[in-house]
């Protein structure tokens, strides 16, 4: 096998793997970055970015087929006609449910960059704290101030526009202009501060869309069609921003069709030398060696690989010596909350469709608040008035039928709850090695749930909101709960936490694994919490302060 030399191996190419490639590339280590799927280039890959309505073969509903190509991100509604080249095939790549779950994933360069949420939250000392002041799980080992300025550094580059706020439990950062409410969100935001004396408070979403051009990347055209790739380098995504930089310094080599199937592990150094990968076209295995790796290839992915190397030391996987690895998974459940109807806005209509909603930040459990559960949640909504498809054929027909579809419906608003999940230790993956996938590689058994601790704030989640609407004036109030599988957010975090203590915890404040200093974990597999806000700004950051770390330390020689 044809063995080459680099300074680091990047694995996964998706948020975190993006960012750790321009970090490495730009601190002058030669990169090898490697991604699972196919390639996607920038704006050329974008193939139904610019499709009409019309144009679509099933006008963007999803036929039989295509839903039982992807049966898992079918459940999770994540997946339409047009997206659906973002998104895995399922029967190739499956996994088993030990208790259900929702994996929704995406294997091309890129990742989930492609298709993320964009909605991008700072952390604060309420969130790194909150393991050691409840006695869930185990305590992070940083706090804000250690990651605050990597917050700084991730947001100016990235483009987060956002508005200036105050509040202690959702830091503000380095905003570019913020996105505006639309009026009936302004109307009820403005009642929801009068009534709660301030005490919650309705804010436009922080998110990763730019609102003036940066970096050579354009401001966002209000298409909402981001799921399709952003033509305009509107939104970040590795494609946009982190590959084009790490491409410019001449240091990167991407490899797309790479599985990494073990990490390669060196007994008499006790570090990693590199790692062995399977080609996805030709099954075919080549090795790669480098001084450091960057495993980056998604929360439950990277706990894979981790499981599946070095098991003639560890039978359980590079990382498993303390006994964590696997355990304490972590997800944000949702899909409980409210919505109801708005009068008095019917000459009034929303400018374009934004990409953006509306934020409630957590208020329960802080500053006195005392709930019978532990930690908090926030909300996600939006107001926007009803369209053609109110309308039911049978109740109209001829031109009567064609005049009603051409005016908006009647106002509606509605938001939905993200709820921290405690670290549970039984909550894990493992390796089923009796299963396979397409490569012949096992696969992954899920048994995690939601607790007594969560379906508790559930309740929370759905009449707080329907409080909120009511005190605001809105009409036909109702509080909801779809029901919630675990996975269905696509936040899922954990597997290989942070600690302070290699018996407790499989990465150290660094995101070193314990067991081989020179492997790097830094995407959602090291949360030790979940915190309720959207994960992925806080990936971003340990990643750049990993990859400064790590960069330091091979200066010295400690790599």
């Amino acid at each position: 096998m044809a063995l080459q030399q680099y300074d680091a191996i990047v694995v996964g190419s998706g948020i975190s793997g993006g960012w750790a490639a321009k970090e490495l590339c730009e601190r002058g280590l030669k990169t090898l970055l490697l991604d699972r799927g196919r390639n996607v280039e920038h704006v050329k890959d974008y193939t139904t970015a610019f499709t009409a309505p019309w144009e679509i073969p099933h006008r963007g509903m999803s036929p039989q087929s295509l839903l039982k190509k992807y049966p898992v991100s079918r459940r999770a509604r994540v997946l339409y006609e047009l997206n659906a080249q973002f998104f895995i095939d399922d029967k190739q790549c499956p996994y088993v449910e030990a208790k259900p779950f929702d994996w929704v994933r995406g294997y091309q360069v890129g990742g989930r960059s492609l298709t993320w949420g964009r909605q991008c939250y700072r952390w604060s000392d309420f969130d790194f704290t909150a393991n050691q002041v409840d006695g869930s799980g185990i305590d992070w080992p940083i706090r804000y101030k250690d990651i605050a300025p990597w917050y700084d550094h991730v947001e100016r580059f990235a483009g987060i526009s956002g508005s200036m706020e105050g509040l202690p439990q959702l830091p503000d950062g380095q905003f570019l202009p913020p996105m505006d409410l639309n009026c009936v969100e302004q109307s009820v935001a403005a009642r929801i501060k009068e009534h709660y004396k301030d005490e919650r408070r309705m804010i436009i979403g922080r998110t990763a869309n730019l609102t003036t051009p940066l970096g050579g990347r354009g401001n966002c055209q209000y298409r909402d069609k981001c799921e399709l790739g952003c033509p305009f380098g509107a939104y970040f995504s590795t494609q946009s921003a982190t590959l084009p930089a790490a491409m410019k310094t001449g240091n990167l080599t991407l490899r797309p069709f790479s599985i990494v199937r073990r990490l390669l592990y060196d007994k008499a150094a006790k570090r990693v030398s590199g790692v062995e990968i399977l080609d996805a076209e030709t099954k075919g295995t080549n090795e790669f060696k480098s001084k450091i790796v960057f495993l980056c290839a998604s929360t439950l992915n990277s706990a894979w690989v981790l499981m599946n190397s070095a098991t003639d030391v560890w039978p359980d996987g590079l990382g498993s010596s303390s006994g964590e690895l696997g355990h304490n998974v972590l997800d944000h459940h949702t899909r409980a909350g409210a919505n109801g109807q708005v009068d008095g806005f019917g000459d009034r209509y929303v400018y374009g469709r934004r990409p953006n909603n509306f934020y409630v930040p957590r208020f329960r459990n802080l500053f006195g608040d005392k709930r019978p559960y532990l930690r908090g949640f926030g909300y996600q909504g939006s107001a926007s008035r009803q369209d053609w498809s109110r309308n039911i054929a049978e109740l109209g027909v001829g031109a009567p039928l064609k005049e009603a579809i051409t005016e908006p419906g009647q106002w509606t608003i509605g938001m939905s709850g993200f709820g921290e999940t405690l670290p549970y230790h039984d909550n894990r993956v493992y390796l089923d090695k009796t299963k396979r996938d397409n490569w012949g590689l096992p696969v992954l058994a899920m048994d995690c749930a939601i607790r007594d601790n969560e379906k508790l704030m559930r309740q929370d989640m759905k009449n707080d909101a329907a409080e909120m609407l009511e005190a605001a004036g809105v009409k036909n109030v109702k509080a909801t709960d779809f029901g919630y599988t675990f996975g269905s957010c696509i936040h899922e975090m954990g597997a290989a936490r942070m600690g302070t203590d290699p018996k407790t915890s499989v990465l150290n404040a660094n995101n070193q694994v314990w067991d081989a200093k020179n492997v790097f974990v830094t995407d959602g597999a090291c949360m030790a919490s979940s915190g309720c806000v959207n994960p992925s700004l806080t990936y971003m950051a340990l990643t750049a302060r990993a990859v400064e770390f790590a960069a330091q330390a091979m200066k010295r020689g400690d790599l």
